[in-house]
């Protein structure tokens, strides 16, 4: 009698190739050959009767049918680890791996705290974490867990809101003493504002207000503007640079010891929401849910 999942090697190459990017980087995370590796996805292609990874000269991208089999294949995966969990007893350790991808913001000041915890809490499990101002699509690229700021569009992703992180505007008082101090909104248009452009539009982000009632999105000018790390307004008004709006957790310690100072705290109010998302139709594994349990508070 023939074995009926003798393939399932072949499927796990499949998976290390989608999630390493190429196939000579899955050959090194497995420790073979590039051309191993090759065979092994022919095999499975075969197997199927359909193609799962368009292949060109410089990447591998996949196919409709691919990117189905990879959600199907990771599920049946994560029930394996489940069921070696389960056997073990309720004793038995938590272990596996979780990928995570988070933006800059949170993963230097608000993440370090919880995932020390969670490590505490299950030293055997492996923890691959992004930290990128950029939105990851969470099953192509092998994501179990992404925390993304803002309000999210109706992708049909599992939305659980971490926080809503207060905004203030700051500037080095070394500033405030060469250029002044702003006391209202149209005062700010005499200053040196640190404007950031978001990856994602190329456009730049609004500073929100709250005059009394009246929510005020306004866009800041400035011949110095900066992509890519939002932290780096930060950097720049620390070091005199000019004025910033960012979270208050980011400039707590700041405020605290003399290097920034809060301008127009009047205008302080608003808020942007920071959540955790996670595709519903993946089974998660249990080291996924217990990540969940500790960012989201309930461990």
């Amino acid at each position: 009698m023939s074995r009926r999942f003798d393939h399932l090697g072949d499927v796990e190459t499949f998976i290390a190739v989608v999630e390493h990017g190429s196939l000579t980087a899955a050959a090194v995370a497995l420790a073979t050959t590039p051309s191993v590796i090759s065979r092994a996805i022919v095999r499975l292609e075969n197997r199927l009767g359909t193609q799962l990874l368009r292949r060109t000269t410089r990447r591998q991208g996949l196919t409709d049918a691919g990117r189905m089999y990879l959600e199907h294949a990771r599920s049946a995966f994560a029930l394996i680890d489940d069921a070696e969990r389960a056997i073990q007893g309720e004793g038995g350790e938590l272990s596996g791996r979780v990928r995570l991808s988070v933006p800059t913001t949170y993963g230097h000041y608000r993440l370090p705290a919880l995932l020390q915890r969670y490590t505490q809490l299950y030293p055997k499990v492996a923890v691959e974490l992004n930290i990128a101002n950029r939105n990851v699509d969470l099953v192509a690229e092998g994501y179990d867990l992404a925390i993304r700021l803002g309000q999210l569009p109706d992708s049909g992703l599992v939305a659980r809101k971490l926080e809503d992180a207060a905004l203030c505007v700051v500037a080095a008082p070394e500033y405030l003493q060469r250029a002044g101090v702003p006391r209202s909104l149209q005062d700010l248009s005499a200053h040196t504002c640190l404007p950031f452009q978001m990856p994602s539009t190329g456009r730049i982000a609004q500073w929100q207000f709250r005059d009394r009632d009246r929510d005020i999105d306004w866009t800041p000018d400035s011949l110095l503007q900066v992509s890519e790390d939002v932290l780096g307004v930060v950097s720049l008004a620390e070091h005199g640079a000019g004025i910033c709006q960012t979270y208050d957790f980011i400039v707590a310690d700041r405020l605290q010891r003399g290097r920034l100072v809060e301008v127009l705290p009047q205008l302080r109010g608003r808020s942007r929401p920071f959540s955790l998302i996670y595709a519903p139709h993946r089974r998660l594994s249990a080291a996924s849910r217990a990540l969940i349990d500790v960012l989201t508070g309930q461990e």
